[in-house]
């Protein structure tokens, strides 16, 4: 009789709790379609990159987040209409999942212009990053007034990597810039100059320099590393690995609770490269990171970037792991180059012989390497 009595207590708490879920779930549904946002995409963009455009992959990971939450989400550009993305991968998981979506395209192959839309209509804004955005988002008279309206309505703006250039020049009703005395990133300075070379000399600005110079309090995580700054109700993202963090930011922000989703390789691959700078990784752990689910050709890149900001002993060590980790999936002379000549400066002649060795058996006429292991 105990036993079945407990059977039974059982099976009501079981139960409870799964009407508890349905209804949580319910109230997040209801709460979830009841919200409309829109995302702002540059319209600066050229075919064949003759001048830059939005991030495809910042848009399509930040709308299937909305999207998957049962958020209303219209498309914009400051002229209207169909719009030119940056170059991307169209092979990835993510950009596979919008392409193939045909409501997502129609919205994006015609996007309604800034002008036409009304803050009154919206509870957010998301706004894509891309080169393009340092372009012609800040000269948006139309875009500045959404932004400066659905904020002062008590809605939530939220914008990643150079998105954050759109708000640069709105001012709110008290005639002070939105982002004055609040916290706020965006691409810095140093991944400008390691990334954004193409186009920096044409840029009118840069854009940490402008957000500190409006009166922003700007912080930041190391290179390309997620980062994201919350303060009430304007929500910035550092950089493209920010993504996912800044949407979901903005989903709270909405009073959404986000649902978890599994993370996207590129960002387990990054996020476990911020998990070894800050020593909760060790390189032993690093070295044996598992393919299936790491992109291990980013690890090696990051080092092979990361090197060339290392000013002390153990950022150039970091950097000569990251890149030993991708090293056999990168199979690339000049990425073993750079990890001889991180072996040297860290004063370890015998790896870098044999590093340098390695490569000239592969490829005899490597130059470089042989005149660098003369020296040796």
């Amino acid at each position: 009789m105990k036993q079945l009595t407990l059977y039974i207590l059982v099976i009501v708490s079981l139960l409870s709790a799964l009407v508890s879920e349905i209804t949580n779930r319910a109230a997040m549904a209801a709460v979830s379609d009841s919200k409309r946002i829109f995302m702002v995409l540059s319209g600066y963009g050229q075919p064949d990159q003759q001048a830059p455009g939005y991030e495809f992959d910042e848009f399509a990971k930040a709308y299937l987040i909305f999207q998957a939450h049962g958020i209303s989400v219209d498309i914009a550009s400051p002229q209207g209409g169909n719009i030119e993305a940056d170059k991307y991968d169209p092979a990835k998981a993510y950009n596979q999942q919008v392409l193939s979506d045909a409501a997502i395209m129609a919205k994006l192959n015609n996007t309604l212009s800034t002008a036409q839309l009304k803050a009154s209509d919206y509870h957010g804004i998301f706004i894509v990053g891309g080169k393009g955005a340092m372009f012609d988002l800040p000269k948006d008279a139309a875009l500045q007034q959404l932004i400066a309206d659905i904020y002062q309505q008590q809605g939530s703006v939220a914008a990643v990597c150079h998105g954050p250039a759109a708000l640069v020049n709105v001012t709110l009703a008290d005639d002070n810039y939105l982002v004055a005395n609040k916290a706020v990133n965006g691409f810095t300075n140093e991944e400008e100059r390691l990334f954004g070379k193409k186009w920096l000399a044409k840029f009118d600005f840069m854009l940490q320099d402008k957000l500190i110079e409006r009166g922003g309090r700007f912080e930041h995580s190391p290179m390309m590393l997620s980062h994201v700054a919350v303060n009430n109700r304007l929500i910035t993202g550092q950089n493209p690995a920010s993504t996912v963090a800044t949407a979901n930011a903005l989903l709270e922000s909405l009073g959404i609770t986000p649902q978890p989703m599994a993370p996207h390789k590129d960002d387990a691959t990054l996020a476990l490269v911020a998990e070894f700078l800050n020593g909760k990784v060790t390189a032993t752990q690093l070295l044996a990171a598992d393919a299936a689910q790491y992109q291990l050709e980013l690890l090696g890149m990051y080092g092979y970037y990361y090197v060339n900001t290392a000013n002390t002993t153990q950022e150039r060590q970091h950097a000569l792991t990251l890149m030993q980790a991708g090293q056999s999936a990168i199979n690339n002379p000049s990425l073993d180059m750079t990890i001889a000549q991180t072996q040297l400066k860290l004063g370890d002649k015998a790896a870098a012989r044999a590093t340098l060795q390695q490569i000239l058996a592969a490829k005899p006429d490597f130059a470089a390497a042989t005149a660098l292991l003369a020296t040796l």
